[in-house]
């Protein structure tokens, strides 16, 4: 056997006339029984012999190493119905899971697809290390890069890079994305590959790696000289090169989202096999996931086939360490697939409540049935190992709470609403008349909610851009009073799950969007009361409320190069906002009814984005009066 190195290569023009016919009948009857099909064995390349694969997967777990709760509907032993709260996720969970799947089944090939970091205090904290130190309790085989692996540089990325093959002897994961490129001075220069080979019963498995291009470029923080190419031609000229190589069951690892890997690369692609996805956060399932409260968006796996006509299965497993999906896909001789089946892995707890109550032995039991019985909901106990490994971040994590970030020089009060009427909602601030009756806040509202408002349009115009900010009203939580501000004491401000989402909108949606935060705020049309009130940056209004919808709000201004100029309604603005909001919640129905193509989730935790404004401004005080929304309110 003779295998040709170097410029000689005899069979070269014509693999390069057939490199975009993989997998058609022809190559696969004629090349396989060829004289090429024994140098490509001799070479190292794939017998035809039929293989079953497991793949365990994740994607986007966004530093969220930590266990959190979820509120499911499940039947008690008396069969009626329930709202039942439970442990959910969190890393040593993922480490479980993947490890118990691991022993109970052959050619295991382990992945993730991308968004490691940023959402947590864990990356704030240890910048990735705490997460390379999780995942290396599970030993991936294969990660490609996210758009969040950018956020602090390509120095940041090399530093993670550096924490999770640490040890290679112990553990070694492959970095994989085909459209980015770097410089040779970049810190990740070498330290990653468009495309990897495992061995799984004797056969090489190619597992591709793509990133998305704009989204990274524009709204994380790649260096200026690494490059981002269209995903579709690098992930199809890496396809083709493993098949030059002999390579012909390949798995695409994608961080583009489910919509583009249904409709760009699973169908535009020639010779990939599997669509291993990320970065949309995508929940995939059965429909009877809806029954306990979930909401998946499509089918796990998603059939399509590619521009051969050949099967393509792809899939994604949610988010935030709450799911490990288990696709189960088996190969014919010709290389093809001939089946895939799997199921996405909910990962649960077995300790129930209903509201603050723990539920009984009998319906515990009922609950764990139901859970069981359900194909998707997986109870599982948490890898001691994982949490052993984490726990000196996890106390770090505990202590950041206490870090000073900065000072208040004044009391920035909570109000919901301006004025003094009933709907100004003067109750919930914990610093009584000092704010209550302060003028500044009974003129133009809370100094907290427009400060946040300002915090969320600083974030939106580091990652991505963004003209507007809006938060509503409820979403902030507290004063601060004047004095230290702790990282604890922001969580405590921005309390819940919440990311930041930008639109693209019209100056006419963005008028009606502060007219539905004001109708909302009244009561109307099922509006949610005070908390709905609209609080910008970059936008200012004057609000009366004894006006019709519509008419409500008033001589809208917007910021431009630090001037105050007329809004005009006829043209496009990026607007930053929160995930509640961007959905709908407090009755913001403009927003609801924007389409998703003009959403973009950013995936910033909206509580980090106000700590990152504290870090850059360590001495708060109340906003300059032309800065804040309400110019006037009249009751």
């Amino acid at each position: 056997m003779m295998c040709f190195h170097g410029n000689f290569d005899p069979y070269t023009q014509t693999m390069k006339q057939l490199r975009t016919l993989k997998k058609t009948n022809f190559i696969k009857s004629i090349l396989s029984a060829s004289l090429l099909s024994v140098i490509l064995t001799g070479c190292g390349g794939n017998s035809d012999a039929p293989i079953s694969l497991t793949l365990l997967h994740i994607n986007d777990h966004h530093s969220r190493l930590d266990e959190e709760t979820t509120t499911l509907k499940l039947p008690n032993a008396a069969g009626v119905t329930k709202s039942v709260t439970m442990p959910m996720g969190g890393f040593a969970r993922i480490a479980a899971a993947i490890s118990e799947e691991s022993l109970n089944d052959f050619n295991v090939i382990k992945l993730h697809a991308g968004d490691a970091l940023t959402g947590d205090l864990y990356f704030t904290q240890s910048e990735g290390e705490a997460d390379a130190i999780a995942m290396n309790t599970v030993c991936f085989d294969a990660m490609t890069f996210g758009n969040h692996e950018f956020d602090t540089g390509d120095a940041g990325l090399s530093k993670f890079i550096g924490f999770l093959n640490k040890d290679t002897k112990k553990c070694q994961t492959s970095l994989l994305s085909s459209n980015v490129s770097t410089s040779s001075t970049s810190a990740i220069s070498g330290k990653f590959q468009p495309f990897t080979t495992v061995i799984r019963g004797g056969q090489k498995i190619g597992i591709v790696g793509v990133t998305i291009s704009q989204k990274t470029k524009n709204a994380s923080r790649p260096d200026a000289t690494t490059l981002f190419s269209d995903e579709v031609i690098s992930t199809q000229n890496a396809i083709d090169t493993l098949t030059l190589q002999g390579v012909n069951k390949i798995i695409v690892m994608s961080h583009v989202g489910y919509e583009f890997d249904v409709t760009k690369l699973a169908t535009k692609l020639r010779g990939v096999d599997v669509i291993v996805g990320g970065d949309s956060h995508t929940l995939l399932g059965p429909d009877s996931m809806k029954s306990f409260g979930l909401t998946p968006e499509g089918p796990y796996p998603t059939k399509l086939t590619d521009l051969n006509g050949q099967p393509v299965c792809v899939v994604q497993a949610w988010q935030y360490s709450y799911v490990v999906g288990k696709l189960k896909v088996v190969f014919d001789s010709n290389g093809n697939v001939s089946s895939c089946n799997g199921s996405p892995m909910v990962l649960v707890g077995d300790s129930f409540k209903e509201g603050s109550t723990t539920a009984t032995t009998a319906d515990a039991s009922a609950y764990k049935k139901a859970l069981t019985d359900s194909g998707v909901f997986r109870i599982t106990t948490p890898l001691v190992e994982t949490i052993t490994a984490l726990k000196p971040f996890s106390d770090a994590k505990v202590a950041l709470g206490s870090v000073l970030v900065g000072k208040s020089s004044e009391n920035l009060c909570l109000r919901r609403v301006p004025g003094i009427g009933a709907k100004s909602d003067v109750t919930r601030s914990s610093l009584g008349d000092t704010c209550n009756k302060d003028s500044g806040v009974i003129a133009r509202g809370g100094d907290i909610q427009q400060l946040v408002a300002q915090a969320f349009l600083l974030q939106g115009q580091t990652f991505g851009g963004a003209d507007i900010a809006l938060q509503n009203a409820g979403g902030v939580r507290i004063d601060i009073a004047a004095g230290d501000i702790t990282v604890g004491k922001v969580y405590t401000l921005l309390p819940f799950k919440n990311v930041l989402v930008r639109i693209s909108m019209t100056g006419q949606q963005v008028k009606d969007t502060v007219e539905d935060g004001i109708d909302s705020m009244l009561g109307n049309n099922g509006g949610t009361g005070s908390g709905a009130y609209p609080y910008t940056a970059g936008l200012r209004f004057d609000v009366d409320i004894t006006k019709a919808k519509g008419l409500r709000a008033s001589n809208f201004e917007i910021q431009s190069n630090g001037q105050w100029v007329s809004f005009d309604v006829s043209k496009n603005y990026k607007v930053i906002t929160n995930d509640f909001t961007a959905g709908g919640g407090d009755n913001y129905l403009t927003l609801k009814g924007i389409d998703k193509s003009l959403k973009e989730n950013t995936f910033l935790d909206y509580a980090d984005s106000f700590l990152q404004y504290v870090k850059k401004n360590p001495v708060l005080s109340k906003p300059a009066t032309d800065i804040y929304s309400t110019k006037s309110y009249r009751e």
